[in-house]
């Protein structure tokens, strides 16, 4: 399992969807055994990580940025339906976490100054959206996950310039945004940098990214009618 002393990126994945896994069911179907969210609190700084290498590595842009927009939504779609719930799910975060990437890119490479004006106030956008809209529909219980700490901390792990600064980093945005939610099981979030300390920057043998595009919204489904039949 381990290839050099190390961890691919394949491996870091099945890791991150274990643990969101184990989140999800803590949350809904066994909310006494808190250990089972504890080790949930890995899966957010892993898949941040692995958001930001998506966003180096990438060949098309749109292509990315769309395919976990557009998951994102249809599962927003669902619990907006079902659930009647206004909060964000993380795909979404990450989605605004690639439009400020994607932007300050393209506003450090063109000089252009039209597009440089946009770009701009697409990054001013993202962070509006992500500070001032949840308290603007504070009301309607619009919330995005992970707040804006969520939508930065991909963004600072993309401009960190070596890995010992992506896990310094890392560490200080996962400390801010503990703090800002109050602390609790947060801290173990912090859990996560050894094992991202250990990423060999390797995919793996195989291409298991469209596992996660499966997985995500199957998971959810599964655990959902679980929780029908348990409260019938």
């Amino acid at each position: 399992m381990i290839e050099k002393l190390g961890l691919t990126n394949n491996q870091l994945k099945i890791i991150a969807m274990l643990a969101m896994l184990s989140d999800h069911i803590g949350k809904v179907l066994l909310p006494q055994y808190r250990i089972l969210q504890i080790i949930g609190r890995l899966a957010f700084p892993i898949f941040a990580f692995m958001i930001a290498e998506g966003c180096f590595y990438t060949k098309n842009k749109v292509r990315y940025f769309l395919t976990v927009f557009l998951l994102g939504a249809g599962c927003q779609a669902v619990y907006i339906i079902w659930e009647k719930s206004l909060y964000m799910n993380i795909l979404l975060t990450f989605s605004l976490s690639i439009i400020f990437i994607f932007s300050l890119e393209n506003y450090k490479k063109t000089k252009e100054k039209r597009i440089r004006i946009l770009m701009l106030f697409t990054v001013i956008t993202v962070l509006l959206i992500a500070v001032m809209l949840p308290v603007i529909l504070i009301d309607q219980g619009f919330i995005i996950d992970y707040g804006i700490f969520g939508v930065l901390l991909p963004v600072a792990i993309f401009y960190a310039p070596d890995k010992l600064r992506k896990l310094i980093y890392t560490a200080g945005i996962l400390i801010l945004l503990t703090l800002d939610l109050g602390g609790g099981i947060q801290w173990w979030s912090l859990l996560a940098i050894p094992l991202l300390a250990l990423y060999n920057q390797k995919r793996g043998k195989y291409n298991i990214k469209p596992l996660f595009y499966i997985f995500y919204p199957a998971h959810l489904v599964v655990i959902y009618l679980i929780s029908l039949f348990l409260n019938k």
